[in-house]
């Protein structure tokens, strides 16, 4: 399969969702981490992470990043899901590219595993979905601080089913080296109170696995029901780790974004 199109996909919001200077960037990274809610650090298996600008979203995404520097040996292959903000798909698109860039460095895409889900009609290639989109792109810098090597699935989530999205998942499941990731905010733009109430009803569904996240509530809600789905499947229980807004960390309270951070793990076999 040959593709014309650059090899590396270039930081698209580098200067604007977060610092463009690699050095900065670790700065503020090592900073987020630091201040990051060290939980008793259950080995996870996936999780949920904000994707707004770090002044922002960071403190939340750090919350359930800064535990998984535990895993640093462990993972090796990230499988990375967000929805599509600018192109429309229909599907999970991966992009032709064989590796995404940050200001700190390469990501190398995992080739392996895009061959082992291009069966599926739901998968298709679109580096148009990927060319601009913040949603994958954000979580990567915190990735690259926590863990070693890795190799990256990147899916951006467009028009598809949490059927069609788990079904990916559980061809890319694999065993402790692949630590999947969905990228999503919670309610967007309500007054700050109604917000907290919101967010907190969305996430006691998150935490009870149940897959019935509405876009108002979640908007990446279809990877998010598609993890909630193949997390029922695979036994795996869900914590909330981090439930803040915008409202909470730089913005005003009038009309705000909500947060929040999630941990998935095997539930303990003493848990019957």
């Amino acid at each position: 399969m040959t593709h014309s199109s650059q090899q590396t996909r270039p930081a698209a919001v580098a200067g604007m969702f977060y610092p463009g200077s690699s050095t900065i960037l670790a700065r503020d990274l090592r900073d987020l981490l630091a201040h990051g809610a060290q939980i008793p650090a259950e080995r996870a298996k996936a999780i949920i992470a904000p994707h707004a600008g770090y002044v922002y979203s960071g403190p939340i995404a750090a919350s359930v990043y800064a535990p998984l520097s535990a895993l640093r040996e462990i993972v090796r292959r990230v499988v990375l899901l967000g929805p599509t903000h600018r192109v429309a798909v229909n599907g999970l698109a991966v992009p032709s590219s064989t590796a995404f860039a940050t200001p700190l460095g390469i990501v190398p895409v995992d080739q392996d595993a895009l061959a082992a889900i291009a069966h599926l009609p739901q998968v298709v290639v679109s580096d148009a979905a990927h060319a601009l989109e913040h949603s994958l792109e954000v979580q990567l810098p915190f990735l690259q601080t926590v863990l070693g090597e890795f190799t990256l699935v990147p899916l951006a989530v467009g028009r598809a089913s949490a059927a069609q999205v788990a079904e990916v998942l559980d061809c890319l499941w694999g065993g402790d080296e692949t630590l999947i990731v969905i990228s999503s905010d919670l309610s967007h733009y309500l007054p700050y109170d109604v917000a907290r109430q919101t967010d907190a009803d969305t996430a006691r569904h998150i935490v009870a696995l149940d897959p019935h996240i509405d876009h108002p509530q979640a908007c990446g809600a279809t990877p998010v029901n598609g993890l909630l789905l193949a997390a029922r499947g695979h036994g795996l229980r869900a914590q909330l780790i981090d439930l803040r807004n915008s409202g909470d960390t730089a913005g005003d309270k009038s009309r705000v974004v909500g947060y929040g951070a999630f941990a998935f793990s095997e539930a303990a076999d003493d848990a019957h």
